[in-house]
């Protein structure tokens, strides 16, 4: 079984397991998530590599926010991507986005969307800017500890007329992690 399976498996397993702890605790679903002025954390990461493993990708993206209502989320995202080519050069490249994101509701799960604007750089790419798009979801599995999934639409602008060009020539970028407030 690979590893994204297993890890699938794993964040499957602990979703369907929360609502048992909840009520074993005697929570309700309001005491999750966080409040204004607390903090996020969020780590997530990806990879893929070829079969005999002489060609490979890893990636690692890492938020820190802070919660300027119960719903709306304002942070720093990093993110760095790696690439490892048999008879080719290995590259990185990496960017660094301000984000604010709206969340909707005040249970376990809850759907956000947002807005992301920063630099993108590295060997793979033009150094330029990065603006984009976002929706996704949190769950708690936890009062302070969830699992997200985020989707982000992302078009690079070297200024103002450029990214206007630009918008319609944008591409995905799909992440899966953990995060907690504190």
């Amino acid at each position: 079984m690979n590893t994204i399976k297993k890890f699938s498996i794993a964040l499957c397993v602990s979703a369907s397991l929360a609502p048992a702890y909840i009520q074993a605790q005697g929570m309700s679903s309001h005491e999750f998530g966080p409040k204004a002025g607390d903090r996020e954390f969020t780590l997530s990461g990806a990879g893929t590599s070829s079969k005999d493993f002489d060609n490979g990708t890893f990636g690692v993206s890492g938020d820190v926010g802070w919660f300027l209502s119960d719903q709306t989320v304002a942070g720093v995202r990093q993110s760095i991507n790696y690439a490892s080519v048999d008879n080719g050069d290995d590259v990185w490249n990496g960017s660094t986005r301000g984000y604010v994101d709206y969340h909707f509701g005040q249970h376990q799960a809850r759907p956000f969307v947002g807005a992301s604007l920063g630099g993108i750089y590295g060997d793979g790419v033009k150094d330029t800017g990065i603006a984009g798009l976002e929706l996704g979801l949190k769950y708690y599995v936890l009062p302070s500890t969830f699992i997200l999934a985020r989707a982000e639409y992302q078009f690079l602008f070297d200024s103002g007329d450029s990214a206007e060009d630009n918008i319609d020539d944008g591409a995905w970028a799909y992440v899966l992690g953990m995060g907690f407030n504190y």
